[in-house]
């Protein structure tokens, strides 16, 4: 167990029967951190007085050159008094050991003991960024962000999406990285070291990840049914004599003085609706009809690949997102070039750009603004605080928000290209305004606007197979991301439970998830997808977020937090980052959540209109999640003793110290 080295080390303690156990001549093996020091330049805390110090202490604790400071755990068990020390000395005249000891029991102090051994970290800065990556990049910039442009002012959408990017997205993006690799744990047990009273954040965080994962997938699923039904020489959305067309199924490409009415529908719109999802066969939310089996076993397909890119850690979904990541990109450009020499494509390309200036004055512009680059981004789900988890201390997150949240906003851009070449197209060829094609949003607008585009192109037997492989790939790096958001937090909240059992409970959560998406594999579950997307997700992450930023900026403080950047990079935040983590960013939350509360969602799909009490399951189903917030909270303070102001000080105060690493020597940093 002993390394005979040179440099100060620090070595993790293994068992429970060593806590007590200091012989002279022995190394003292506590549930602390073995320091071996050379040289008199490491001074230790010594002193008994400090042992429960204060965040404004940290000053007076024990010194090092870089500010590290190494100060006793204060949980005191099995005889062992608070803040009594245990030394030992090494029989070497020219060596002296002190170490600095307590003790804790119970569950707690195996989760401190398997905190201190050697955290899984990135094979390669580069399996880090392109994981991150492909988690801000996802679906929705391909849909939602071209929609929301070009409805929102085109060109002149950008300046307020610019100005919300670096005043809301790009702040709370940098912070959540810097948390996750300070503390180097999930989204759960992260709370115990900047303010434990709101740890309810974090199982709220894990309650929506589930909700997502029931109906992100399932539009996957979509995608992989489109994939398979691509390898055909004629694609079968392309032509109205199959089974499931209807008398108003209108074939415009290659055929001659064909008239568009408004009861006419695309052969896309009807493979989508008919044969897809069959949502002619239920007749709405409160009845939702059988379950495809079609979709049922792409569905299947899709957790399982999902399962064996993650079951073993971010070692192996770090090799899967060198392909996942990258190939949407090759796509998009090919894509690319292919819209932009369509016939009509500057009509597209006008219509997505043309700056409307007199939309800035609108306020939902400005909201739809926020709401966009902030879903674009995703902080609050877990997943930024998990990935940067397992990078090495002074990586540069710094450098990566800044890197990765700019490539994001600039694949949103550029998928706008991508979209309304080919919308232009699509207006050049039914002779109709592109408003009027461009009517459809979400999923619709590319399983059946883009995709019909797609089947009257040559080579597009093709371009159909590559364009949903890139869906799927956007779709399975946010699912990757998104379930280990939750592994990490589970296995860093319950270590002596899940620790060695990985595989298991990652089993178990894909399985949970794939239960939890039957209803939307149903003949209505299209319904069911609309509904979990604007209520399960939206304002609880929302809600979640603001109250994480308050809980960073206000109650840990900002000052400890930049002091916090400032040992792992070696400078400070200036007064820009400052003044957004206190104040703007949680204004800039606060605004969308109020707006989404003033005016909710009027749900539409196809020609099915929401009954009002589906408003009401939908604010049920977000406020199941965020409950736990206020749960937690009252909970807390009924199990912690003391007065009232007591337990309001000791639940908003760290319980649990952070390591720092300092060259081989573990410290903890309070």
């Amino acid at each position: 167990m002993e390394k005979t080295t040179s440099n100060n080390e620090t070595q993790p303690l293994t068992t429970r029967q060593e806590l007590l156990d200091c012989k002279e001549g022995e190394d003292c093996k506590e549930n602390g951190l073995l320091v071996r020091n050379p040289k008199s330049a490491l001074r230790l805390v010594e002193d008994g007085n400090k042992v429960h110090p204060s965040q404004g202490d940290k000053e007076e604790a024990g010194q090092i050159s870089n500010g590290y400071s190494v100060v006793q755990s204060p949980v005191p068990c099995n005889g062992v008094g608070d803040g009594e020390d245990v030394q030992c000395t090494a029989p070497a005249a020219t060596t002296t050991t002190t170490t600095t000891t307590s003790t804790t029991c119970g569950a707690e102090a195996q989760q401190q003991l398997m905190e201190l051994d050697e955290r899984e970290t990135w094979s390669k800065k580069m399996d880090f960024l392109l994981s991150v990556i492909g988690y801000a990049v996802d679906l929705g910039n391909v849909w939602r962000f071209p929609y929301i442009c070009y409805q929102n002012g085109g060109g002149a959408f950008l300046i307020p999406y610019t100005i919300m990017a670096i005043f809301g997205g790009i702040p709370l993006f940098y912070m959540e990285l810097a948390l996750g690799q300070y503390h180097r744990n999930g989204c759960i047990s992260v709370w115990r070291k900047i303010c434990p009273i709101f740890k309810g954040i974090g199982f709220a965080i894990c309650i929506i990840a589930f909700y997502i994962a029931s109906y992100y997938n399932t539009i996957m699923a979509w995608a992989l049914y489109y994939l398979i039904s691509s390898f055909t020489a004629e694609l079968p959305w392309t032509t109205c004599q199959n089974a499931w067309n209807t008398g108003n199924c209108t074939s415009y490409f290659g055929t001659e003085n064909v008239t568009w009415t408004p009861h006419s529908i695309s052969p896309a719109e009807e493979f989508y609706t008919r044969q897809v999802l069959q949502v002619h066969r239920s007749k709405g939310l409160d009845d939702l009809g059988g379950i495809s089996w079609q979709l049922t076993l792409c569905l299947l397909l899709i957790f399982t690949i999902v399962y064996f890119s993650i079951w073993k850690g971010v070692k192996t979904s770090g090799k899967v997102v060198w392909v996942t990541a990258t190939f949407p990109y090759v796509i998009l450009f090919i894509l690319l070039i292919r819209g932009a020499t369509l016939p009509g494509a500057w009509r597209g390309v006008i219509f997505y750009l043309k700056p409307d200036w007199q939309k800035l004055l609108a306020t939902e512009v400005w909201v739809d603004a926020a709401a966009q680059i902030f879903f674009s981004l995703g902080p609050g789900f877990g997943v930024l605080l998990a990935f940067a988890s397992y990078n090495k201390f002074h990586n540069n997150c710094y450098q990566d928000a800044l890197v990765t949240s700019t490539v994001n906003c600039m694949t949103s851009f550029v998928s706008g290209f991508v979209i309304f070449t080919v919308l232009g197209y699509m207006a050049e060829m039914r002779n109709e305004d592109v408003s009027e094609v461009a009517k459809d949003t979400g999923p619709s607008l590319l399983f059946i606007t883009y995709a019909e585009a797609i089947a009257n192109m040559p080579a597009s037997t093709f371009f159909a197979i590559i364009f949903f492989l890139m869906l799927i790939t956007l779709g399975l790096d946010s699912t990757f991301a998104g379930l280990e958001g939750v592994i990490t937090a589970v296995l860093d909240e319950f270590p002596h439970v899940w620790g060695k059992r990985r595989e298991w409970f990652v089993l178990g959560l894909i399985i949970t998830c794939f239960l939890g998406s039957l209803s939307t594999l149903t003949y209505g579950g299209a319904y069911v997808v609309k509904l979990f997307e604007e209520y399960a997700t939206g304002p609880a992450v929302l809600t979640v977020v603001f109250l994480e930023s308050i809980a960073v900026a206000w109650f840990y403080g900002v000052t400890r937090f930049c002091s916090d950047v400032k040992e792992m990079l070696g400078f400070t935040p200036g007064w820009y980052w400052r003044i957004c983590w206190v104040a703007i960013s949680p204004i800039f939350l606060l605004f969308i959540i109020c707006s989404f509360i003033s005016s909710p969602p009027d749900l539409r799909l196809f020609q099915y209109s929401y009954p009002y009490w589906t408003t009401v399951v939908g604010y049920c189903i977000g406020t199941s999640s965020f409950i736990c917030i206020p749960v937690y909270m009252v909970y807390r303070l009924s199990t912690t003793a003391g007065t009232f102001k007591e337990r309001v000080l000791k639940s908003i105060t760290p319980e649990t110290a952070t390591e720092i690493p300092f060259g081989d020597i573990r410290m903890n940093a309070v």
